[in-house]
């Protein structure tokens, strides 16, 4: 658990808990070697909780490329719009 403190920059009883958590439900295993427990992640387990999670990244993905396009649409437009506030404030800085 030490190489899991140490790499998740987590106080241990924090570690502990959540790997309790993760043993309970099965996401992971746990053997011990002599006073160290090593951890394996179930991968069977893990697999219909990382295809449900995968629903929600294609979402945010189509929602992040739509805010992104908005964008590059507003800046082309600013830089096509001599009226715009942008074009605007750039030519009172020349005074």
């Amino acid at each position: 658990m030490g190489e899991i403190v140490e790499s998740l920059r987590l106080e241990q009883p924090s570690v502990s808990k959540h790997l309790r958590v993760l043993l309970e439900v099965g996401l992971v295993h746990v053997r011990r070697d002599g006073r160290r427990m090593l951890y394996r992640t179930n991968a069977e387990a893990i697999k219909p909780l990382h295809e449900w999670a995968g629903t929600f990244e294609r979402f945010w993905r189509h929602q992040l490329n739509r805010v992104k396009q908005r964008a590059e649409e507003k800046v082309n437009r600013d830089k096509s719009d001599p009226n715009s506030r942008r074009n605007h404030d750039h030519d009172r800085s020349k005074d």
